[in-house]
């Protein structure tokens, strides 16, 4: 795991598969319910069906299979809800064929129907094809012989299945909802602050240059009669726009040097939406620390924070900021630990731009792995440093 490495991040929960490893590990949670399936297997296999019976009946299987497979691995996609239905309807007919030609073992087939309606279908659609399913595994049993005694333990898999399907394509779409929410409050916050960055640089470059250009029109027009006149103008000129200068050094600096409260308030907002249990400080006012140390180490905490919500796959997020006495006299320590999937730590710009920024100030990082799982930063700044 690495500072910024961000397209090996687990696979987010709504987002189609976009590499071959998302495709394969969905392909196995939705494959490893096939497991059911084995029931008319073995039918197939020891059920004493002719061989034609067997032929036909293994290519149904594998035509309900195939069907059911392509609907459900696209639920991530947007499909019109007429050919849903219309793929429910296939599957329904394909169960219902196979149940009453082959036996009370392929009964099994309507709880995929009932859990691909769930997963396929709007949940104000899904209510009702749940139960529809259901209740036509209902009408089959009670028409395949011994198939009563199979409905007893297929009718509460079918039912419980198909809603469990409901609710969980009710949280992707929350989950999606939510996440292109965040990214709209991202884009606009950014705007609104290239709004404010653009009428604090007017404000403060708007009369400076403006006094600029009249001083340099009148330097011109004193030229060549009135040098000393126009010398005059011209050490104005420079004293203004060195001022401008100092004025919009300031004011950069002032959007780019976060403080450890603003970070702290930050961490615990990203942390809650990404849900990553934070245990974070009350305050960091009780710790005096330098402007250029604060800043080092609110930028380590902002690193930090984000490669635990976008890489690290941790459930728990803990902050801490110490103060220790060493050989070289009292530093503060800022750490970062998560429970997430841990790894070494890669140089990237992440690593290398904190390293660069403490050292500036006569601090260090480390990072690499917390045991046997998780990841640790510890960022370390002398209280001396800074100005």
């Amino acid at each position: 795991m690495t500072l910024t490495q961000e397209a090996d991040g687990p696979h987010r929960i709504g987002r189609a598969p976009q590499t071959t490893t998302h495709k394969v590990v969905k392909s196995l949670w939705i494959g490893i319910w096939l497991f059911y399936l084995s029931a008319p297997v073995t039918d197939l296999i020891s059920g004493g069906h002719g061989t034609w019976a067997r032929l036909l009946g293994g290519l149904g299987l594998l035509a309900f299979t195939s069907w059911y497979l392509v609907l459900v691995f696209r639920t991530a996609r947007s499909m019109p809800v007429p050919r849903v239905l219309l793929s429910l309807a296939v599957l329904a007919a394909q169960a219902s064929v196979l149940s009453l030609t082959l036996g009370r073992e392929w009964l099994v087939l309507f709880v995929y129907v009932s859990i691909s309606s769930g997963a396929a279908l709007p949940g104000e659609v899904s209510r009702w094809t749940v139960p529809g399913a259901t209740a036509l595994l209902t009408l089959v049993a009670f028409a395949v012989p011994g198939g009563t005694q199979y409905l007893a333990g297929l009718l509460i898999p079918a039912l419980m299945g198909g809603f469990a399907m409901v609710g969980v394509r009710a949280m992707i779409r929350t989950t999606v909802e939510l996440r292109e929410a965040r990214a709209t409050v991202a884009q606009l916050a950014a705007n609104e602050e290239r709004l404010r960055m653009a009428r604090d640089l007017h404000d403060l470059l708007g009369h400076s240059l403006s006094l600029i250009t009249l001083k340099s029109e009148l330097a011109g027009r004193m030229l060549p009669g009135q040098p000393e006149r126009a010398a005059q103008q011209v050490a104005d000129i420079e004293r203004v726009s060195r001022q401008a200068l100092v004025d919009v050094r300031e004011a950069v600096s002032g959007y780019r040097r976060p403080t450890l409260p603003g970070e702290l308030a930050g961490a615990r907002t990203a942390l809650a939406a990404a849900g990553v249990a934070a245990d974070l400080p009350a305050g960091f006012e009780d710790v005096p620390l330098p402007d250029e140390a604060e800043s080092a180490l609110a930028w380590s905490l902002r690193e930090a924070v984000t490669n635990v919500v976008r890489h690290s796959g941790g459930r728990r997020c803990t902050v801490t900021l110490t103060t220790q006495q060493t050989l070289a006299g009292p530093v503060v320590e800022l750490t970062v630990s998560d429970d997430g999937t841990g790894g070494p730590a890669v140089p990237g710009n992440g690593l290398t731009g904190l390293t660069e920024r403490l050292e500036a100030v006569g601090g260090s990082l480390s990072a690499g792995p917390a045991g046997r799982t998780g990841f640790r930063l510890l960022a370390r700044v002398p209280l001396g440093s800074g100005s």
